[in-house]
């Protein structure tokens, strides 16, 4: 099987540096393409650097890692050479099957992976069109990042913000309280921020391995009455509006970036 990637930008870079390292991709059968070849040249290291017409008429999955702005134009150059029956495969969610079938008609899915991925704990997201019958190749190409989760196209834009979004909004609510505990305390920042990070990841592997819902951390820690419960009743209170905002903010700002993106097609 051969794979290509299209964009060596942040995504096309740590996808083919991680599909090289899981070792199931010979170099002579792993393609990358980047509009400023001269940055590929650490990836000619581990993969064979080419024209997108030439990946697109050699891979059997063609990975197509750019802008929402840059994908029609990308599509139009490799509509001709791509192999009808390969798997084209866009990292971006902002535009549907419905619109990239009218460049491109072949099988098609659609990946939104998270920043974890760095560190092969992603919670990957893949849809896939009506013309895609072998799932698994997609998802077991994937594994290698983390986990594999299909959705139906329509959830992709929620789920985007559960999985890819979410490291960056944890990071910000938990910046947040590292600041604010800051003007309480002599512990230096730098502890503080320790403490709270190795907290939070040894809270997420405990809820994980032991199948504990969010309830029942809160109802072991935050006895009746106490210290913990007092704090636990201030999120609960204020915090909701925030979360729906943030909400809010983000599936709207998605929504006009879809539009924008369908519009130059």
């Amino acid at each position: 099987m051969r794979v290509g990637i299209i964009g060596y930008g942040s995504m096309g870079k740590m996808l083919l540096w991680k599909f090289s390292e899981a070792g199931n991709i010979d170099k002579q059968d792993l393609f990358v393409s980047n509009r400023t070849e001269s940055k590929l040249e650490e990836a000619k290291n581990i993969a064979n650097a080419v024209k997108s017409k030439e990946l697109a008429s050699l891979c059997d999955i063609v990975f197509v890692c750019v802008r929402p702005v840059d994908l029609k134009a990308v599509l139009e150059d490799i509509k001709d050479s791509i192999n009808p029956d390969a798997l084209l495969v866009s990292l971006n969610g902002s535009v549907s099957f419905e619109t990239i079938r009218k460049v491109i008609d072949i099988k098609t899915a659609k990946v939104i992976p998270s920043l974890t991925a760095e560190i092969g704990r992603s919670q990957t997201l893949v849809c896939f069109n009506d013309k895609v019958t072998d799932k698994d190749t997609l998802k077991n190409l994937l594994s290698c990042i983390g986990d594999v989760i299909e959705l139906p196209e329509n959830e992709m834009g929620m789920g985007s913000e559960l999985v890819s979004c979410m490291p960056g909004f944890i990071a910000s609510i938990f910046d947040v309280i590292c600041k604010s505990a800051e003007g309480h305390t002599a512990i230096p920042k730098e502890q503080i921020v320790k403490m709270v990070l190795s907290t939070m990841s040894a809270t997420g592997d405990l809820m994980l391995q032991k199948e504990m819902s969010f309830e029942d951390v809160v109802t072991r820690v935050a006895t009746k009455g106490g210290i913990t419960e007092e704090g636990t009743k201030v999120v609960y209170e204020g915090f909701p509006k925030t979360a729906d905002l943030l909400f809010e903010k983000t599936l709207e700002k998605r929504r006009l970036t879809t539009e924008s993106a369908e519009k130059s097609f």
